[in-house]
């Protein structure tokens, strides 16, 4: 006799290999359509975590119902996202089915209030990484599985961390998903600044420049408000914004220095690299082949799913694919109840 049918739309089912719906093609197409879509409302507890050099992060506690005992993960949230960017509200709807818990920590000024130190965040920014953790850790327990999910420069900034810690890293973590990371800095912002990518710089700038221009004048010499101003470029912005807040000496060194690439032959935490071959960000020449990786990363680099979008379905479409593709990946460890084996790297 044969056993009821599994329910394939259950969060607890592994999603399938990705492929683009045809309805909606490319992938500006496929970046773009879930950050316009409706999103559904998520329960959130926020909470003010005071940091070591007197500022703060704002954490997102996903409100779901959970066991005391239940895992958590921690997102690092893109350029200028956060709690309510929309691959946030779909992975913690997913998590709150699952039963488990989950934390957006936003990094400084992205939670809605101007933080109080000259600094911000970065691609490269894994000794805040770092810092967050060692909160979250500290509000959870050292018994409880803790995971990682970084997107895009969340998940740069994750990989640093990761290459960086090696095998100390699973005291900390048991398993990570780094999603359409800009693994090359310099391939990521030339390709930004070209064509219809424009349109996305436009759309950061919009919100990155006032913050810079408040900044400024809360912190009088850190920043030069002209040339805050005439910032039209993702270099122009770190030229002026990013390196000299972060001590970079400009911003080609900024973009050398924090890319994620090199760091990935140095991980030891499981780890799942997510990356659609038609990111308009990510050049797919810039992505890494096997070789460039440790035994510890798996690679998935499905042909379409531009940029952290990754929408299935017929029309309007669902978010929900890459959400059960993470929790399918840390389920392993779960299930384990110590850090997943990793699988070989695969293309």
């Amino acid at each position: 006799m044969k056993g009821r049918p599994r329910d394939v739309s259950s969060p607890r089912v592994p999603a399938p290999d990705y492929r683009g719906p045809r309805w909606l093609p490319g992938g500006h197409a496929q970046t773009i359509y879930p950050y316009l879509g409706v999103r559904a409302p998520v329960a959130y507890r926020y909470e003010r975590v005071t940091t070591d050099d007197d500022d703060f992060w704002d954490f997102a506690w996903l409100d779901a119902p959970a066991a005391a005992d239940a895992p958590v993960v921690v997102l690092f949230h893109g350029l200028e996202g956060g709690a309510t960017s929309h691959y946030a509200r779909a992975l913690m709807r997913t998590l709150a089915a699952c039963g488990w818990r989950g934390v957006v920590a936003h990094f400084r000024g992205c939670g809605g209030t101007l933080n109080r130190r000259p600094r911000a965040y970065h691609s490269g920014d894994y000794a805040e990484i770092d810092a967050m953790l060692r909160a979250v850790r500290a509000r959870v327990g050292h018994a409880t599985a803790v995971y990682a999910v970084g997107v895009s420069v969340g998940g740069s900034a994750l990989i640093h961390w990761l290459g960086r810690i090696g095998a100390a890293g699973t005291a900390t973590v048991r398993a990570a998903v780094a999603v359409s990371v800009p693994l090359d800095l310099t391939a990521a912002g030339v390709a930004i600044g070209q064509g219809f990518n424009r349109i996305y710089t436009a759309h950061f700038l919009s919100t990155l420049k006032p913050k810079a221009l408040a900044m400024s004048a809360r912190f009088p010499g850190r920043l030069d408000p002209a040339r805050i101003r005439a910032v039209r470029t993702m270099w122009q912005f770190d030229e002026a914004v990013t390196a000299p807040l972060h001590g970079f000496h400009g911003a080609d060194d900024y973009w050398a220095r924090a890319s994620a690439k090199p760091w990935l032959v140095h991980i030891r935490v499981p780890t799942l690299v997510l990356n659609a071959r038609n990111d308009p960000f990510v050049p797919a020449a810039t992505l890494p082949a096997p070789h460039e990786v440790s035994s510890s990363v798996r690679l998935e680099q499905p042909d379409t799913g531009g940029h952290a979008g990754f929408v299935t379905g017929p029309v309007p479409g669902h978010a929900d694919w890459l959400p059960r593709r993470i929790v399918a990946f840390l389920d392993e460890a779960v299930a384990r109840g110590r850090p997943a084996a990793a699988a070989p790297a695969q293309s």
